[in-house]
């Protein structure tokens, strides 16, 4: 069948295909995700900085991943939550977030005011039976103890019953007594506000009541939700439009009350290992987070599980996925927190190695070696006789010590995907011509398609078209890539682009030109032939011109389908235009320059008659005005008449007729006027002298 798809296109997306869910591995926390928290919470700082929550969100990621802060925002940081410290009308979620920014930041706030919160935190308390009024007002006082200050819940078992009273048989929680439904979510911060009860209390709470809520985690637990790959989430019962937190929220809540319930009661809570080892792959999973709330409950969740009195979960990863057999690359593993800190003495062991179709390819232990100086465990994967193509390895990791197995959760077994990358064999390439289907061919050319050789063929539409060519992986066995196409390209831009199909060691296709006259669309002429060859896995994947092909083939019929319209490449119309060259009129003739000399001084006897005019009216200074007054306004006249006159000359040189009359309407209105006060002293003067 004939594609009419860019044959380097569509070898790009079956090779990121390949190679995508290799993108999506588990790795510790690093400076990527720095870098996208300082991103996603510094986007808009006025508009953050309008947000309490935000804005605690945003100091405790940015504390959590050790990223600088600006100084000027944790000023206005601090005076927000000072701002709201000692207003008297905020609620219990504000001064609970307000005490963890101060606490956070180290902002100065007076003692009195602490105090003050304080009475009116534990007031929520006596007064509330809502389990986010109990969270906030239980959370708000811890955090001003761990500032320093003394806090005190006197009444620690009547606040402990009343939040256990809204959990449930399922170990999930109720928001109040009235809420019909529960929540995981709710869950979470009920034991939040649980260990905060008991590191509050001036005395033991009763260890019966610690029990039962350590039965209902063992509970919760039994609810978590996992994938195929060991990762486990929580996510919420039922889907509501007002209750719904989504599994990043909701496993966050969880892992922030289990952890803290357990850092505050004794003993170890009954939970297995690879629960918590599998929150920590589910947030390492998610990578870098699209959103700033999200990406506060990956970083604290992950944040709290580094360091908790459950386990603390090793994570497994590789640093490359890819592994070329021609560089002789060795395979490394690195074993550390979530955070990348160093994991405790262990050992690291190949089991298996299993390939694509999940067939066991070794089941051969092999103990990795390990780097102490670049902390990596490495192994040669020469030996394990593995070929191209992908892989899943099974490691195994075993504690040294037999106290941190109390400590330290691996997980056990560890499964990656790796693709190992090697060079493929390409030979006994050939390309012909043959007359029919015994495949007698009329010319055979060989071909060598790891070099850039071509070849010139012709043919007619009785005749037929046939390659063939074998790949053989390094080890010598029969290698089957993602893409094998041959494209012909007619010299009209058409193009045809043909699977070449592949059979036990060789790859073989034949052009019946008789059957494709109308997929042809009936175009004699030259053919471009050009085979492309990738796979993710095959380093020297190519896409070769092998030649042209001259077909002819018959007059197309009066109804045959005609060829697809070309496409218009969008930059054609950037690229250098067609000169257009111009034909002017032929310069009609122009007289003499004598001519024009002489016609330019009979312009001038005007002037020159005005000139004599003057001396023969015998115009004299006479009557000049003496005073300094009008003295002035007679210069000016004069002055604008001359302005005049050189508005002409340069209305002859250089000024069009719209410019000289702007100008003129302000010269005459300026003449009309001193012109005015010069006639009317002259007026003046006459009419004395003839009254005298």
């Amino acid at each position: 069948m004939a594609w009419r798809l860019p044959p380097l296109a569509v070898l790009l997306l079956l090779v990121a295909a390949a190679v995508a869910p290799l993108s999506s591995a588990v790795r510790p926390v690093s400076d990527a995700h720095r870098s996208v928290a300082a991103e996603l919470f510094a986007a808009s700082p006025d508009d953050a900085l309008c947000s309490l929550e935000t804005t605690y969100e945003a100091v405790r990621t940015f504390k959590m991943l050790g990223v600088q802060r600006d100084k000027g925002l944790d000023g206005k940081a601090c005076k927000l939550a000072a701002h709201t410290l000692s207003s008297s009308s905020s609620p219990a979620k504000d001064l609970f977030q307000a005490v963890q920014i101060a606490g956070v930041l180290g902002c100065s706030v007076d003692a009195g005011v602490y105090d003050d919160v304080a009475s009116r935190l534990k007031a929520v308390i006596k007064d509330t039976d809502s389990l986010l009024e109990f969270y906030y007002s239980v959370g708000g006082l811890l955090s001003l103890k761990e500032q320093g200050h003394s806090v005190v819940l006197s009444d620690a078992d009547s606040t402990f019953h009343a939040i256990k009273a809204l959990s449930q048989s399922d170990g999930r929680w109720r928001y109040d007594t009235n809420s019909a439904e529960s929540s995981t979510f709710a869950a979470g911060i009920a034991l939040e506000a649980l260990a905060g009860v008991v590191s509050l209390s001036d005395a033991e709470v009763d260890p019966s009541m610690i029990g039962v809520v350590k039965n209902d985690i063992v509970k919760l637990f039994g609810t978590i939700k996992s994938y195929d790959d060991g990762t486990f989430y929580f996510d919420e019962k039922y889907v509501d439009g007002s209750e719904y937190k989504g599994p990043i929220t909701t496993s966050a809540s969880v892992v922030r009350g289990v952890t803290s319930f357990a850092n505050v009661v004794s003993g170890k809570l009954n939970i297995p290992g690879e629960k918590i080892l599998g929150l920590a792959k589910f947030f390492l999973g998610i990578g870098l987070p699209g959103s700033a709330k999200d990406c506060f409950n990956q970083i604290e969740s992950l944040s709290l599980l580094e360091n908790n009195r459950i386990f603390v979960p090793l994570i497994l990863s590789l640093p490359s996925k890819v592994l070329s057999l021609t560089s002789k690359d060795q395979l490394k593993v690195e074993v550390t927190t979530v955070f990348g800190s160093a994991a405790p003495p262990l050992r690291v062991n190949l089991v298996q190695v299993l390939g694509s179709d999940s067939k066991i390819i070794t089941t051969d232990s092999k103990e990795l070696q390990f780097d102490l100086d670049n902390n990596v465990h490495y192994l040669d994967i020469t030996p394990l006789k593995i070929d191209v193509g992908k892989y899943s390895l099974v490691f195994e990791i075993t504690l040294q010590d037999s106290e941190h197995e109390t400590v330290y959760t691996t997980g056990g077994r560890n499964t990656e995907s790796v693709v190992v990358t090697g060079l493929i064999k390409v030979d006994k390439a050939e390309i012909g011509i043959s007359e029919n289907d015994a495949g007698s061919a009329e010319s055979v050319e060989k071909l060598d398609l790891l070099k850039d050789t071509k070849v010139s063929l012709s043919a007619n539409h009785l005749q037929k078209l046939r390659l063939s060519f074998q790949l053989s992986t390094p080890l010598g066995r029969t290698f089957k890539p993602h893409q094998v196409f041959l494209k012909l390209k007619h010299e009209s831009k058409v193009e045809h682009l043909f699977v070449v199909p592949g059979s036990a060691r060789q790859f073989k296709i034949v052009l019946d030109f008789l059957g494709l006259v109308e997929k042809f669309y009936y175009l004699s002429g030259t053919y471009d032939l050009e085979l492309s060859v990738g796979d993710a896995s095959m380093e020297n994947s190519f896409l070769r011109a092998l030649g042209q092909l001259e077909l002819d083939l018959p007059e197309a019929p009066e109804k045959a389908p005609r060829p697809p319209a070309q496409a218009v490449d969008p930059l054609a119309k950037f690229r250098p235009q067609k000169e257009i060259e111009h034909i002017f009129r032929v310069p009609e003739k122009r007289p003499l320059q004598e001519v024009s000399l002489a016609f330019t001084g009979l312009t001038l006897l005007p002037f020159i008659g005005f000139l004599i005019g003057l001396m023969r009216l015998g115009v004299n200074l006479k009557n000049f005005p003496s005073l300094p007054g009008p003295a002035a306004f007679a210069s000016l006249f004069h002055a604008g008449i001359a302005a005049v006159l050189l508005l002409y000359v340069l209305f002859w040189v250089k000024l069009d007729l719209f410019t000289t009359l702007k100008y003129l309407s302000f010269l005459g209105v300026f003449l009309v006027f001193v012109g005015h006060r010069t006639l009317s002293h002259l007026s003046n003067t006459t009419a004395k002298q003839k009254t005298a």
